[in-house]
């Protein structure tokens, strides 16, 4: 492919990528509005974010098959359609049910176009030129934060959280007519079949495991809701791996944790994005429903440290291609380590000066190790596994993201409701912080097992 066609084909499907990453961080600001418009809790709103990445999950798997088998325009035009449908859907639902299920069709279309982008660029791109290739990619995935809370604050706070489909849905609509006039089919199409048992089984173990996690909130963990659903989902998910290794077409290639680096890489990023994703609901909530931070503001709040990701992507992807991932990993885990202690013991009173700084060192971190990790991962598959392999990885990193919602949402609300039951004429305003405080201390944890992990990961010389 030449330099131009290139440079053009990485342009559309960045655009693409920033569209469904925008829709996506637009809703964290958004969510005690929506909250407060259709009476539910924090638990029931967290399927807002939580039901979108566990259609992502579900969806992922397919997308090694769906690349493999289908041409990129074709492909590309198909799921941004469904994704403008959803985007409509959310904009005119009148009840929380239907929002739901907006949520959930713009995940079947969008959730596709990051694993998209990413085969296509190790497709297109030499491997000592997917670093800088990859912290493009971060800068779509990281500009949409950058400009998302705000963007989102300002609407909520100036006319309706409606209006953030309203203002999605038009650039859906040019993105897929740009794709119409100048994404070209990128690879072979291989005349191979879906293996629909698998998609069930893999289905009904994603979505039995979150949803037990998601019910801990309301429940004892021990009770059926939870550990029955969680059980019943482990034993569906191992079933979906064994049938993987003896079917002839597995819908995912479990040979691509036989690569160590890969392997590694990923168990890694799994605790990484479960902080990550877990923590982007939890300052809203502080901030709003804490400190009494009106949404622009809270929007305001958050900027600088999205602005600092969306910066930092692609320098870091150049210096991925010069000095390897070993050591930004380590020092961008480091970072949001320390980014994340402050959140910790963080007062009502707290300065929203030191709140924005803190979170602009933990996004800091975040961008030094989320695309240099991932890229890592995928240079060490040979180039037959790498849609499997990615595949595999975005999978995993939306189940973490899934769980990791719903495990530090419900660890929130279960410390929360103990600190009011425990102390007499206590605020709901100080309960509250003590779950947060307690859900951003297991952030914090989560971040130290990541960090522990990469240290056994040995990296091959001429990958640095």
């Amino acid at each position: 492919m030449k330099k131009k066609s290139t440079s053009l084909t990485l342009t559309v499907l960045l655009f693409g990528t920033f569209i469904a990453f925008l829709n996506q961080t637009l809703m964290n600001v958004a969510l005690p509005s929506i909250m407060n418009d259709f009476g539910i809790d924090a638990t029931q709103g967290q399927w807002l974010t939580n039901g979108y990445l566990l259609i992502n999950g579900i969806m992922v798997p397919t997308t090694a098959y769906l690349i493999d088998r289908f041409k990129t325009r074709n492909l590309y035009l198909t799921i941004m359609t469904i994704f403008a449908l959803g985007t409509l859907i959310c904009g005119i639902s009148d009840n929380f049910t239907m929002l739901i299920i907006g949520r959930m069709l713009q995940a079947s279309g969008g959730g596709i176009v990051g694993p998209l982008l990413t085969v296509i660029v190790m497709r297109i791109y030499p491997m000592e030129h997917r670093g800088t290739a990859m912290g493009f990619i971060g800068l779509a995935m990281n500009f949409a934060p950058a400009i998302g809370p705000t963007l989102s604050g300002w609407i909520v706070q100036s006319f309706s959280w409606r209006y953030l489909f309203y203002l999605i849905f038009p650039l859906v609509i040019l993105n897929i007519l740009l794709a119409a006039v100048f994404l070209p089919n990128v690879g072979e199409q291989k005349n191979i079949s879906l293996h629909k048992p698998s998609i069930i089984l893999s289905s009904l173990g994603l979505g039995s495991l979150l949803l037990g996690f998601s019910n801990a909130g309301g429940n004892s963990w021990l009770s059926l809701n939870v550990a029955g659903y969680i059980l019943a989902g482990v034993i569906i998910l191992i079933l979906f791996v064994r049938m993987q290794l003896k079917i002839k077409e597995p819908v995912l290639n479990l040979n691509v944790f036989k690569q160590k680096m890969f392997r590694l890489s990923t168990i890694a990023n799994f605790f990484i994005i479960m902080g990550l994703y877990g923590g982007m609901l939890l300052l809203p909530l502080f901030l709003q429903n804490v400190k009494g931070v009106m949404p622009l503001k809270s929007g305001m709040v958050l900027l600088p440290g999205a602005l600092s990701m969306a910066i930092l992507s692609p320098i870091t992807g150049n210096l991925f291609d010069k000095y390897g991932y070993k050591l930004l990993s380590n020092i961008g885990l480091s970072v949001l380590a320390i980014g994340t202690l402050p959140f910790m013991f963080f007062k009502p009173d707290a300065s929203l000066v030191v709140i924005a700084i803190c979170q602009m060192i933990r996004n800091i971190g975040i961008a030094m190790v989320s695309m240099p990790i991932q890229t890592e991962a995928m240079n060490s598959l040979p180039e037959n596994l790498l849609s499997h392999g990615n595949a595999m990885y975005n999978t995993i990193r939306q189940v973490a993201g899934s769980i990791g919602t719903a495990v530090l949402i419900t660890i929130m609300s279960n410390a929360s409701a103990t600190y009011a039951s425990n102390h007499i004429d206590v605020t709901q305003q100080t309960s509250l912080l003590f779950g947060i405080h307690t859900a951003y201390t297991v952030t914090f944890v989560l971040t130290i097992i990541a960090l522990i992990l990469l240290a056994f990961i040995k990296v091959p010389k001429n990958n640095k």
